[in-house]
């Protein structure tokens, strides 16, 4: 039974509810504390991660460091263009063999931002491969700490150029989903099995069943967002209001969303459901879980001729390479 108070005492580990005379007044949400100095720890961490395994994998260490620059202007890319749309707690983060990506919040996101957010990753790496690829034509012979100017080109183009396929959740792929789809679920998930084949097309290409890893990865993330889809559902029919900010979430709702979470997600199972309302070690991600289920509004912004215009783009990126006469031997070797 919960006991009645107007008032709590709230510590870094515990939650402790001093009765009072009153009505029941739930403790405060759990609110990450100096989430901005963490989120550039966690970036800072995840970027040495990724140069160990990176030493351990490529053949040199000026090639890592060159595809780690790379990553890192693509997704500065995303970085600049997010914190000009006013998003939050922006941070990014590298996933060794995989890349990197930018996380942010923001409750209003318009078809518009999202296009430009997408493309700017890709694009200036585009761009600077393509001047690489001209110097190359002026001084075949030029090069930087002794990578060949043809080389830098080359590696810039093919990266940026990967992310543009329309595969989610390359850039593409999601530039497909917001602009042309409408985040409808059904079109969703279609895209998704859609890249997974394509993606195991391309590895059995390559024939590295290691790189199986990236489509099955994929599938995971597919059943892992099915799961909040089902989990978002459940609060709704609770009649727990899921159209706002997480700054505007009662705190009573708080606590009720946080018990389905528990529920329903395995890896929080061995958490403790309040009473008594303690926090857990794993707080930050249950808050996080629960901030993902809050509905983001998507702002349907784009005309026809906007669509049309941003998909000449897409296309013109994808070609650029070839109409100037970039040997993309690495497409001729998966047969395209």
């Amino acid at each position: 039974m919960l006991p009645t108070d107007n008032q709590a005492n709230i510590s870094s580990d515990t939650l402790t509810v001093l009765p009072t005379e009153g009505e029941f007044v739930y403790p405060s949400k759990y609110q990450q504390q100096d989430s901005g100095a963490n989120i550039w720890i966690k970036s800072i961490l995840s970027l040495a991660i990724y140069l160990v395994f990176g030493f351990y994998i490529f053949p040199s260490y000026k090639i890592l460091l060159l595809i780690t620059i790379i990553v890192i202007i693509h997704e500065l890319g995303h970085f600049i263009a997010m914190k000009s749309f006013g998003y939050k707690d922006l941070g990014m983060f590298f996933i060794p063999l995989l890349g990197a990506y930018v996380s942010g919040k923001k409750r209003e996101v318009s078809q518009k931002e999202s296009a430009i957010i997408l493309l700017a990753g890709p694009l200036p790496g585009i761009i600077i491969g393509i001047l690489f690829f001209y110097l190359y034509q002026n001084n075949p012979n030029g090069a930087i700490s002794g990578i060949y100017y043809y080389y830098i080109s080359l590696l810039f183009v093919l990266l940026n150029l990967f992310n543009l396929l329309p595969i989610y959740p390359l850039d593409g792929g999601q530039l497909l989903s917001r602009v042309f789809f409408d985040e409808d679920d059904r079109l969703r998930w279609l895209i998704i099995f859609i890249s997974v084949a394509l993606l195991s097309w391309v590895v059995w290409k390559l024939k590295n069943p290691v790189l199986f890893a990236f489509p099955a990865l994929l599938l995971l993330r597919m059943f892992g967002d099915n799961k909040l889809t089902s989990l978002e559902k459940k609060v709704e029919e609770a009649g727990i209001n899921t159209d706002l900010e997480y700054d505007e979430l009662p705190d009573k709702d708080y606590w009720a969303i946080r018990k389905f979470v528990i529920e329903e997600i395995a890896s929080f199972r061995n958490v403790q459901q309040a009473p008594p309302f303690e926090y857990s070690n794993k707080e930050d991600k249950i808050m996080n879980t629960i901030q993902s289920i809050l509905h983001r509004h998507l702002i349907q912004d784009i005309s026809v001729v906007g669509k049309i215009f941003i998909l000449l783009i897409w296309a013109a990126s994808i070609i650029a390479p070839w109409l100037i006469g970039m040997n993309m031997n690495f497409f001729n070797q998966l047969g395209f």
